[in-house]
């Protein structure tokens, strides 16, 4: 590398002298090993990059800079990028996506100032700087999230490995852990470990003690009343992550709700919290509150609540919920509602466990439907300033969708569908696949996926308009779950464990050549690997241009993990559905 430095330093000198142009100085964000390798700069940077930005690039390279370098424009003007690993991208594009990710992201997670420029986000750390162009990149330009997605997870981990770490990392976490890297499968998949890093880094620096952030350091701090506002602001979304991905999870939340939070806690200002800010984190304390009423039972095996504590329990969450509600009711903004509703369906998932014979069973499967109903329709008319957001959401988001699709997969096929509207009820289920598929970064990650799937199980059941061979609606067991460990998602475990018995093990539904051509859940056509998707049916915000990122097309089984090892057919089910002579009957999935 030196003899290529004073290679080019001697072609220089021979050439005419040009005017001195002044470069910005660039601090380096991290050290790097003293002979770092050097990436190949892609062909269509390298042509506009000119001698005297060669020896600044190795230079640069050289020092352990990854703050960027310069390139030539085509009328001979220097530019200034940022460079991440073969990512390089000029200042004007990292401002477009940063406008991007402020107006149509940020709504969803309104904890980051938007009056910070980019380059002050770059100041504060990269990883949040890159994580926000991760998320842009989600919509506005699927290659650059293909391109970024490996360096950004090398970022990631080396800087995470690094200690003591500052709130800033655990804010990029936040963003992190809300729109996550697109996975094929959950096996992959690091989000629910990140949220645990996340709130541990938060408490080891004294974010849950934002007023003696001295305690935690060896060094002297001073914090400005904006700081500590801005700390507060910080843990209170870390919270809320965290029990958000939990709950999507349907894993036990590592969230820790304390004095610092508390509605009755601190009275000076730099605590106050603004008002979106409050009102989610206070629906996220209810989503907790249910988990640990619902679903953490120590005496039983899976942590369920019994029959009578759940009926007892959900009444008084009912109540409590209606309370959040009306407090909110003042500065209730469309996302606080969205956030409201899926708690609210976090609870009513909770009547898939009831039993049959429990005189409140019939009320509950209404209260089930009438939450899911409302959270698709919330969800499917949600709007910013900037118009309709339901393609920018969060994975939260996304997975309350996907477990309402099979609540409604469940209920239109069984009993309980005398009870409803059948018409209303298939529109709905067609209207929530477009919404998964149009949330779906790439055709084939794991939302994508999870449609396909929930569309064969829909199709094999009757499509919502199966003549029941009861005819009546009599309630029977048909509702009832297999696999009970995974909370309010034990819902989407379960029936993905009935689709791998009904289509994988049948030799049906080749989800690989489905997913080049997703299967229409109205479409006649017997075989989804060649019906066509209808687009019409689908409202015009969930439709948008998707690219397929390298990696995703290969040949890949798994769908819904940690089960991929069994829907890879690697070991038999542990269930046998037709033990239940209802569900036989009913051939429900």
């Amino acid at each position: 590398m030196e003899r290529e430095i004073v290679e080019l330093r001697r072609q220089l000198a021979g050439q005419q002298p040009s005017p001195t142009i002044a470069e910005p100085s660039i601090k380096p964000s991290f050290s790097t090993p003293a002979s770092p390798k050097i990436p190949k700069l892609p062909p269509q940077i390298n042509q506009y990059m000119g001698s005297e930005e060669a020896v600044a690039s190795l230079m640069d390279l050289r020092s352990g800079l990854e703050g960027g370098s310069f390139l030539r424009s085509p009328n001979a003007q220097l530019l200034l990028t940022r460079r991440l690993g073969d990512v390089i991208l000029t200042h004007d594009r990292v401002k477009d996506l940063f406008h991007q990710f402020f107006v149509f992201y940020h709504p969803f997670l309104p904890f980051l100032d938007s009056t910070k420029s980019a380059d002050d986000y770059y100041e504060s750390h990269i990883l949040l700087f890159w994580t926000i162009i991760s998320v842009a990149a989600r919509r506005f330009d699927p290659t650059l999230l293909t391109s970024l997605s490996g360096q950004l997870m090398k970022l990631l981990w080396e800087t995470l490995a690094g200690v003591p770490q500052n709130h800033i990392v655990v804010k990029a976490l936040c963003v992190l852990c809300t729109w996550p890297l697109p996975m094929m499968s959950t096996s992959s998949d690091p989000t629910f470990m990140l949220s645990g890093l996340m709130m541990q880094i938060a408490m080891q620096i004294g974010l849950h003690r934002p007023s003696h952030a001295q305690d935690f350091t060896r060094f002297r701090i001073e914090l400005r009343e904006e700081e500590l506002r801005d700390r507060v602001r910080t843990w209170a979304t870390c919270n809320a992550v965290a029990q958000r991905v939990a709950t999507g999870y349907g894993q036990p939340p590592s969230t820790f709700y304390d004095w610092t939070l508390s509605p009755s806690g601190p009275n000076e200002s730099s605590f106050k919290l603004p008002a979106d800010v409050e009102g989610r984190l206070q629906i996220e304390v209810f989503s907790n509150k249910v988990t640990k009423f619902l679903y953490s039972n120590r005496l039983d095996p899976v942590g369920l609540a019994s029959d009578s504590e759940r009926s007892s329990f959900t009444r008084y969450l009912v109540r409590d919920l209606e309370d959040l509600e009306q407090k909110l009711k003042a500065h209730n903004s469309a996302m606080s509602i969205l956030y409201l509703r899926a708690a609210g369906l976090h609870l009513r998932l909770s009547a898939f466990f009831d039993s049959p014979n429990s005189k409140d069973y019939p009320l509950d499967l209404l209260a089930l439907w009438l939450s899911t109903t409302a959270f698709l329709e919330c969800a499917f008319n949600v709007e910013t300033s900037a118009g309709g957001a339901l393609v920018y959401s969060t994975n939260y988001i996304l997975q309350l969708i996907i477990a309402a699709g099979f609540a409604l997969l469940k209920l239109l096929n069984s009993f309980f569908v005398y009870q409803v509207d059948i018409n209303y009820g298939r529109t709905l289920f067609n209207r929530t696949i477009y919404a998964i598929r149009s949330i779906s970064v790439s055709p084939n990650d794991l939302p994508s996926r999870l449609a396909e799937v929930l569309v064969q199980l829909w199709r094999s059941s009757g499509a919502g308009s199966k003549k029941l061979s009861n005819g009546n609606g009599v309630m029977d067991s048909s509702l009832q779950l297999k696999v009970k460990c995974r909370m309010s998602m034990s819902l989407v475990y379960d029936s993905v464990w009935r689709w791998r018995e009904e289509f994988q093990l049948q030799g049906r539904g080749n989800l690989e050549s489905a997913l080049k051509n997703p299967t229409n859940p109205d479409s006649t056509v017997e075989s989804s690997a060649t019906s066509v998707a209808d687009h019409s049916l689908a409202p015009s915000n969930m439709l948008g241009d998707t690219v397929i990122p390298d990696g995703f097309g290969e040949s890949n089984y798994e769908v819904f993990d940690p089960l991929n090892w069994m829907l890879d057919g690697l070991v038999d089910l542990p269930y046998s559905l037709s033990a239940v002579p209802d569900m036989e009957a009913h051939h429900l999935p």
